[in-house]
């Protein structure tokens, strides 16, 4: 079980329309595969979407940091010294969903050992969650038709929207159609990716207080502290902390600070083992919990469904699953599927799922 290679390689698929918020937009998935290989033959795969806007990582820098600094630091380790892995890794520091994909990977291939389930591994609570879809910045019509079309072709009846512009009326407006359009029965929660100040932030819920919104995430920036911890003080909704707290250090500080009520959790960024500590604080703290995206591919999705179900915690709540059906395309031999607002993890071991290798020839960019 001793690793013997990590490789990292880029790849680039197109969506079929940008997907836009407040600190940023993507045109194409230029992401990273990384495999993990052992003395036993296995190999163990993961994504890793680069986000340079919040996290500062790039593709390329991905492949530098894993190649240059992370493979040597864990090759010849064991699948199980993921303590040690993880200490190594932590001596650089950023770089998250470099980390985060190399120990997804490690569990991918620890499962294939075993022949069992990374979900069983983690948890094994259920073997499926409930479906948020993200809405990017749109037109208002445009968006309840985006909405209603992942109703009536999935069943998905929760949906995050991403506000944070100016005026703020241009997101109410998008809000209360889509609560109008589609009706009480589906979840509407905004997430703001730090676009308003805290006072735009409060004008805007309470432009949108008889909207019946689940949630508010990262309306503004965590930096401006005694703006925020007033802004979440006037809420009667979570507020999620998002990208200001993606370690247990950071939720911490968020939450004592009176700065968030709930949290958001992304193995893209904390991969399994950081996020189980994420995780199993929270529940200590009593925190709702949401499953997020980082604009992840199918293979970052059944990674998101198999740790979110593996917790009651994390499955209580529709998961944000639905983005890789963006993109024109992806890499795995079975595309996902979405049935009746839900994900399912495959049968299998490890992840339980395979990568084409003709399509990772079609797409890789090292070639």
């Amino acid at each position: 079980m001793k690793i013997t290679r990590v490789e990292a390689i880029p790849f680039a698929i197109p969506y079929r329309k940008p997907l836009k918020f407040a600190s940023g937009e993507v045109h194409v998935a230029e992401h990273v595969l990384v495999r993990v290989h052992t003395d036993d033959g296995i190999i163990g795969v993961a994504e890793a979407p680069p986000r340079p806007f919040t996290y500062g990582e790039t593709q390329a820098g991905i492949i530098e940091v894993i190649d240059k600094i992370f493979a040597p630091q864990v090759v010849g380790l064991s699948l199980l010294e993921r303590e040690t892995m993880a200490a190594r890794l932590a001596r650089t520091v950023g770089n998250p969903a470099a980390k985060a994909a190399i120990d997804m990977a490690v569990w991918d291939a620890l499962g294939r050992t075993l022949n069992v389930q990374v979900s069983e591994l983690l948890g094994g609570y259920t073997d499926r969650m409930r479906v948020s879809h993200m809405l990017g910045f749109d037109e208002p019509a445009a968006m309840v038709a985006e909405a209603q079309r992942m109703r009536e072709q999935h069943g998905i009846t929760t949906f995050k929207v991403k506000v944070g512009r100016r005026p703020v009326s241009l997101d109410t407006a998008v809000v209360r159609a889509l609560r109008e359009g589609l009706g009480d029965d589906i979840e509407l929660y905004v997430d703001g990716n730090r676009g308003w100040t805290a006072s735009e932030s409060a004008a805007a819920m309470k432009e949108m207080a008889d909207l019946g919104l689940l949630f508010a995430e990262e309306l503004c920036p965590a930096d401006d502290v005694l703006g925020r911890r007033w802004l979440v003080s006037q809420l009667d909704v979570p507020f999620i902390a998002d990208e200001s707290a993606v370690t247990p250090a950071d939720v911490t500080r968020e939450v004592l600070a009176g700065s968030a009520t709930a949290i958001s959790i992304k193995i893209a960024r904390t991969g399994f083992t950081h996020s189980q500590r994420v995780h199993h604080l929270a529940e200590g703290l009593g925190l709702e919990v949401v499953m997020g995206n980082q604009v992840d591919g199918q293979l970052g999705s059944i990674c998101t469904v198999v740790f979110g179900a593996s917790y009651r915690l994390t499955s209580r709540r529709a998961g944000e699953l639905s983005n890789f059906l963006d993109m024109t395309d992806d890499l795995l031999t079975e595309p996902l599927e979405i049935h009746d607002g839900e994900l399912t993890i495959r049968p299998g071991a490890g992840l339980g799922v395979e990568i084409d290798p003709d399509k990772l020839a079609h797409y890789r960019q090292d070639t």
